[in-house]
Formats: structure tokens, C-alpha cells, sequence
């Protein structure tokens, strides 16, 4: 494999495209230093490519979804202007097909999937007064927050992490939430108030069922490169591998867009099965179902479908639908 990739990139570098926020850039270096380990001395270029979502400062919805953090890179990626695509997972739709001719090769070790809070004077949520200004950008973190505080007023913010802390530090928002792995790989994790729990039990409890996807950066490439295939198959953490297809079966047969809040966390239990949680809810937190189910950890399509359809038999079609309006 070594050999092959040296012949291949004998007169240029290996270029990983990636978005250009500080956290893309800092997951790309992960990349970098895990492909340096495998391959000493192989030349690699980063690839900056500037995305319609992260130019966009509207509602990401009225852009045409989850989607437009991915299209441009795609494209350059199918051309042949980069080698190999740097993604966060829980950016890449469940409802829109991979560009032909490509796939995901390698799931580098998952991150922390909590999500936590980042307030001024360093409050945690139950602290928060009525009607404090809560800053966050996903739908399913809205939906779940109002569970718990609806008498909180909760408002989209986008942009980098570095620019929400600072809208809030300017006193735009009382609080902001934020995904733990991604304060992590950009230095600002010493931010943190408090620490959101997983496992969801009921709407007196803080919880926040993470993303689909959630702290997992998946690295794609075409499939007829096959030198980088190969690389990348050195990359991939089985597990973490397994995790992801169990959560985006869930997702895909759910057909979920961008505006939908589901969640949906697997993990391997103490005995060796494989566990999966998935959530949906409307728009507001008001209505909702979940499921949790357990199976194998060599067939993770299986356990994905049993809790989707688990999901859709108890009404999840509808709430998602509803998002749509």
C-alpha cells in the first residue's frame, strides 16, 4: 500500500479538501497527522474550500438543507482537484445520495457526543431566568431544550464556534449550545458551564440526545482511486464504523431533511451488542417518540431499520412532515 501511494503521488501531493471554519480546519489536521503516521513523509496539501452553508447567515432550512455544506466539496472531489473529502458526519444529509463514484472509506475514533452549554457568569440551564436568550442552530437541540425550559426564548445562531462564543460574550445570547468534541479540537473547551447528559429519561431532566453522526469525522474519496482506498481503509476505526452505519440507517429510513430534529446515538455495550437510541420531535419538543434498541455488532443495517421502523409504527412520519411546513 505504501508503495503504491508513493508512486501515485510521486510528482504532487495527496489534497484533502475541507470547509474553511477553524473546527474544519482542526479535523482536517487529524487527518493529516493520522495519514503521516501511516505513510511517513508523504507530501499532503489542504485544500480550503469555502461552502454555500458556511456563507450563508440565514436559516440554513431556506437554503436547501444540510446539503450545502457538502455540494462544493463534492464537486471538487468528483473533478479530481482534491484527492480525498474531509467531513463532520452529522453535516452529511441522511436524505441525499453520495455523488456516484464515491464513498466513504474511513471513520476516524469517535469524539464526545455531548452537547453543553456555554453561558455568561458561568450559569448552568436550571439557573437561567425566564426569558434568557439561548443561542443554538440545530432544531433537534431547540426541540429537546424546550422539554426541559420552554419558558426559555431560544434563537437560531450560526457561524464559527469562535464567532457564537463572541456574539454571546457580547451579550446577544444569556447561553449557547454547543457540541463538547468540536470546543475540544479548536482550544476552547476550558468555556464549558455545564455538561448536558445523553440519556434522555424525561422532561425534568436536562438531556440532550446528540446528532446523528455526532463527533465523527468520515473521510471520503473516489472509488476507483483505489491507492487511497486502501489508505483509508488503514485509517477507519471498525467500531466507530459500525456506530455510524447502525445511526444513519435509522436516519436514512426515516427521510429526514435538515429541519428535522431527530436524534440518534449507538454505541457497543459492556457485552459486546451493539445499542441504538433514537429520537424524533416537532419543531417545538411538544410531541415526540423514541425508541432503543439492541442487536449484533456484525449487523448494524439490521438494528438501524428495527428502530426506524419502531419509530415510524409510533407516529415519527408525521412529526417529521410537520417540520417541513
Amino acid at each position: 500500500m505504501t508503495d503504491d501511494l508513493r508512486e501515485r503521488f510521486a510528482d504532487e501531493p495527496l489534497r484533502i479538501g475541507t470547509r474553511t471554519t477553524p473546527l474544519a480546519k482542526a479535523q482536517t489536521q487529524r487527518v493529516v497527522r493520522s495519514i503521516g503516521d501511516c505513510v511517513p513523509g508523504l507530501a499532503i496539501e489542504t485544500v480550503g474550500i469555502e461552502t454555500s452553508a458556511d456563507l450563508w447567515t440565514g436559516d440554513l432550512s431556506l437554503l436547501g438543507g444540510k446539503g450545502n455544506f457538502t455540494k462544493e466539496i463534492d464537486r471538487s472531489l468528483i473533478s479530481g482537484k482534491i484527492d480525498i473529502a474531509v467531513h463532520s458526519m452529522k453535516d452529511v444529509p441522511g436524505d441525499v445520495p453520495l455523488p456516484k463514484g464515491t464513498e466513504f472509506g474511513a471513520y476516524l475514533p469517535r469524539g464526545d457526543v455531548h452537547d453543553v452549554v456555554i453561558a455568561r457568569e458561568g450559569r448552568q440551564l436550571a439557573d437561567l431566568p425566564a426569558g434568557a436568550k439561548v443561542g443554538t442552530s440545530a432544531v433537534r437541540r431547540r426541540a429537546q431544550l424546550t422539554l426541559y425550559r420552554s419558558d426559555l426564548i431560544i434563537e437560531r445562531v450560526r457561524g464559527s464556534v469562535n464567532s457564537r462564543i463572541k456574539k454571546m460574550d457580547d451579550g446577544e445570547y444569556d447561553a449557547i449550545l454547543l457540541a463538547r468534541t468540536g470546543l475540544e479540537r479548536v482550544g476552547l473547551d476550558h468555556r464549558i458551564t455545564e455538561i448536558l447528559p445523553t440519556t434522555w429519561v424525561d422532561g425534568k431532566t436536562p438531556a440532550m440526545v446528540p446528532a446523528v453522526g455526532a463527533a465523527v469525522i468520515g473521510v471520503q474519496a473516489r472509488t476507483g482511486d483505489e491507492p487511497v482506498m486502501r489508505l483509508l481503509e488503514e485509517l477507519n476505526d471498525p467500531e466507530t464504523a459500525r456506530h455510524i452505519a447502525t445511526e444513519r440507517t435509522m436516519l436514512h429510513m426515516l427521510r429526514g431533511h435538515c429541519n428535522s430534529p431527530i436524534a440518534g446515538h449507538a454505541h457497543t455495550t459492556a457485552d459486546e451488542q451493539l445499542s441504538l437510541f433514537g429520537m424524533v420531535f416537532n419543531r417545538d419538543g411538544s410531541q415526540w417518540v423514541r425508541s432503543h434498541g439492541w442487536g449484533p455488532i456484525d449487523d448494524p443495517a439490521s438494528l438501524g431499520a428495527w428502530v426506524a421502523g419502531d419509530l415510524l409504527r409510533q407516529g415519527a412520519r408525521r412529526l417529521i412532515t410537520a417540520t417541513r411546513k
